[in-house]
């Protein structure tokens, strides 16, 4: 976890920490209007529904995986990518062991 904002990252820095729904996330850089976070998922792994104020874009960098926003579903592999607007009820399964990486505006306050 990084306590104070920093620009650059390099591949090995951040720590994985768990996450409430039983997956891994670090946090890659941040400042206070933006926020990078990599998000680690088994096989089967599910980032439960959920809604937040901030804006997130993520990246499919590994895998394949079922995406839901707001009562829309897809199946997005390695290279895809997908936005959630604002408040809206999101989440995602892992169809395969994969990485998405997140990024989030204003920065994610509570994975600090």
């Amino acid at each position: 976890m990084k306590a104070t904002p920093d620009i650059f990252a390099r591949a090995g820095d951040g720590t994985w920490e768990p996450t409430p729904d039983g997956n891994e996330r670090r946090i890659v850089c941040w400042t206070p209007e933006l926020m990078m976070v990599e998000f680690r998922f088994e096989a089967g792994g599910v980032g439960w529904l959920h809604e937040h104020p901030h804006v997130q874009s993520s990246y499919v960098a590994e895998g394949a995986f079922e995406v839901t926003v707001d009562g829309r579903t897809e199946t997005l592999r390695a290279g895809d990518c997908f936005i959630v607007p604002s408040g809206l009820r999101h989440g995602v399964k892992a169809l395969e062991k994969g990485r998405l990486v997140d990024t989030f505006t204003p920065h994610r306050a509570d994975f600090l």
